[in-house]
């Protein structure tokens, strides 16, 4: 009982600023190129919420930009005290987003985007965040294994798993009411566009109240 007002007070915390976004979609669906392009467009609108995990970087990331790279006593040690608004494990690492990674963003007057996996969307459903639900689809599982393979970074074992988990994911995804918007990555401007009309209300909202 304790640990539920707990989240219910962290969770109306983060309600005070600008509404959420959670933007899910498996690896090679094209999430992070239509991140960085909105970022850019709308400079100052929107933040992204550094998500914690227990897997090590790979090439180029780096900590507490792409991940919070933490142990699995750290991670644990966070979520027995409540830290994390959600967590999940995925090909047996922890990830979760924490309520102090969501604050960080909003106490700058900007929304917050929650880049996080199928897990996560169920459990934040739970909680009364009430953010703006949108799922990034490739045009096919056959597009996707290519672009995954293209990377390069991961053993024939690991892309399997992650195509698997990628293939579950997207099945769930077509739940009626799950997601606000499912936007198919097949071209990147049309997808662009419709990402951005998706969150015009909101973006607005924010432009106004930076402007007055």
């Amino acid at each position: 009982m304790v640990r539920g007002r707990f989240l219910s007070a962290l969770v109306s915390a983060v309600m005070a600023g600008p509404r959420p976004v959670v933007l899910s979609g498996p690896s090679g669906a094209g999430k992070s190129t239509l991140l960085k392009r909105l970022l850019q467009d709308c400079e100052g609108v929107f933040g992204f919420s550094v998500s914690h995990t227990t897997r090590n970087p790979r090439p180029g990331e780096a900590d507490g930009k792409d991940y919070h790279f933490v142990t699995r006593e750290e991670m644990q040690r966070g979520i027995d005290r409540g830290d994390f608004i959600e967590h999940a494990v995925f090909s047996g690492n922890m990830y979760g987003t924490s309520k102090a990674a969501v604050q960080a963003v909003q106490a700058k007057n900007q929304i917050c985007i929650l880049d996080i996996d199928m897990q996560g969307v169920k459990n934040i459903k739970k909680t009364e965040l009430n953010p703006i639900y949108i799922s990034v689809h490739p045009p096919s599982v056959q597009t996707l294994e290519q672009r995954l393979r293209d990377r390069n970074t991961e053993s024939e074992e690991s892309l399997q798993k992650r195509l698997q988990a990628a293939i579950n994911d997207l099945e769930i995804s077509k739940e009626p009411g799950l997601f606000d918007a499912i936007i198919i990555n097949d071209d990147l401007e049309d997808a662009y566009t419709k990402l951005k009309g998706a969150l015009k209300e909101e973006i607005a909202a924010v432009q106004t109240s930076k402007d007055s």
